[in-house]
């Protein structure tokens, strides 16, 4: 059976996006399972494009990628165009806003959501497809029927890793050189284990994996890596160091098979502190960049978001990571409810730390989270659009637009003020001149630069406008 699946993209405009644009790692895994199936992944950088790959490959299935809550318009109007081509063409909506949130997509135009591991439930479902069988036999779904959504059973999840094929990346050749993580290109993505033991109100992830941790063997980790591509290597894990024990495995087995290259990972604080050994042994192994969320700069906020965690912590695992010579990429949560002084005191704290990395995002409820149920008769708008984690979909203690220019001027003097300016550049200019990046990708990454450190560009009425076709008005 002819199989497409699509990747949805948001590349102009405000947004995370323009820094980060990785593989379709998830996709890729799912094209594996369907090894027997003739299947093609479509990554829209540039929408149309799909109409010549229908027309062209003319698949049966369409699959279609939305993992973020700002994809879901997006996918939608995917199927829309799918269907407006070719009615009798299956079309399916997996990932993790998909799975969290099936409701979001009761429509004709979709005819099914896979719901959780897409790799164990596509099989399942194009086979039954092929075969004119009964799709309600199918776990893991929820069928759009003449009489409403109808969820099928529950697939049980996937417990042994190993078994995963290796990602069908043969698929994306094509797009390689579009795949970064700011400034590091190119970048290649690995997924080593699944879901996270801790509790953070704002995540859906442990939710997603049903508040399981699945990991795959060490042996089955460096398989895998002998296979990648050139290019840094990123670890999409939820927390790679939830098994320590694992993670220092793996590193001896990148140390003794030769394999060291850069590699990047998210982890939590407290783990990092309480196994130094595994962080200098992953050091040597070539360790360049970790991700943590910091999210708050007092106990208290992080008590809120149900951290688990210490502010005493961070900075411990900062100051070692630090150390060791180890880029820290340090995520900051911005609540609604901040005035001009708890701005001052996140920018006091990070020049205080020296952190010359840190992100910025709006504590946003998202639908799945247990902070969506606990904020539900807050939240002032539906428009998934603004679901970026850079617009405030809760009311602000600061009137609107004094909240943007605030949470704009965290940026620009994180990265546009004195010294922060110069390093930049100088960091920019090397990256050029070394031949690593091209000219313009500095020019994306500055424009996108540009728009993050502009509070009108939160306050545009483009996003409101933006999907009023599909019926989606914002009240924002």
């Amino acid at each position: 059976m002819k199989v497409l699946l699509l990747q949805t993209r948001r590349c102009a405009g405000l947004g995370f996006s323009r820094f980060i644009a990785t593989e379709p790692l998830g996709l890729e895994v799912v094209a594996a399972s369907l090894d027997r199936h003739e299947v093609r992944i479509l990554d829209l950088f540039h929408d149309r494009e799909l109409v010549t790959e229908i027309d062209n490959f003319k698949p049966q299935a369409v699959g279609i990628s939305c993992s973020f809550t700002t994809d879901v318009y997006k996918a939608i109007f995917l199927a829309q165009i799918v269907k407006s081509l070719d009615p009798q063409i299956f079309t399916f909506i997996g990932g993790h806003h998909a799975s969290l949130v099936p409701e979001d997509f009761p429509r004709p135009l979709v005819d099914a959501v896979v719901i959780g591991d897409g790799e164990a439930t596509a099989p399942h479902l194009i086979d039954a497809l092929e075969g004119d069988e009964d799709l309600t036999g199918v776990p893991g779904l929820a069928m759009n029927t003449p009489d409403g959504q109808v969820l099928t059973a529950e697939r049980p999840l996937a417990l042994n890793l190993d078994g995963l094929p290796i990602p069908a990346r043969s698929l994306t050749k094509r797009y390689r050189k579009r795949y970064y993580l700011g400034t590091r290109q190119p970048i290649v993505t690995m997924e080593t284990s699944r879901g996270c033991p801790h509790r953070c109100n704002f995540c859906s992830i442990w939710r997603f994996h049903r508040g399981k941790v699945r990991s795959m063997t060490p042996e089955r980790v460096v398989e895998e890596i002998k296979t990648l591509g050139p290019g840094d290597v990123l670890f999409a894990d939820d927390n790679f160091l939830a098994d320590a024990e694992r993670a220092y495995k793996i590193a001896d087995m990148i140390e003794r098979s030769e394999l060291r290259r850069r590699y990047i990972f998210q982890a939590r604080s407290d783990t990092i502190i309480r196994h130094p050994d595994v962080i200098e042994k992953w050091a040597f192994a070539g360790l360049d960049g970790v991700f943590i969320g910091f999210e708050k700069t007092d106990q208290e906020g992080l008590n809120s978001v149900d951290k688990g965690n210490t502010t005493q912590n961070n900075e411990k695992a900062l100051k070692l990571l630090q150390s060791l010579n180890i880029d820290v990429y340090a995520s900051f949560i911005v609540d609604p409810m901040f005035t001009e002084r708890e701005f001052d005191m996140l920018l006091q704290y990070i020049q205080r730390f020296k952190i010359r990395d840190p992100y910025f995002t709006v504590l946003t409820p998202l639908p799945g989270t247990k902070l969506y149920e606990q904020a539900a008769r807050h939240i002032m708008t539906k428009n998934y659009a603004l679901y970026d984690l850079l617009h405030a979909v809760l009311p602000t203690k600061l009137p609107l637009e004094r909240f943007y220019q605030e949470f704009t001027r965290l940026y620009r003097e994180s990265y546009f003020k004195g010294q922060e300016k110069w390093s930049l550049m100088k960091t920019l200019m090397a990256k050029v001149v070394s031949g690593k990046i091209s000219v313009s990708h500095i020019l994306r990454l500055l424009d996108g630069l540009r728009l993050a450190v502009d509070y009108r560009a939160y306050l545009s009425p483009a996003l409101s406008d933006q999907f009023k076709a599909l019926g989606k008005p914002a009240k924002h």
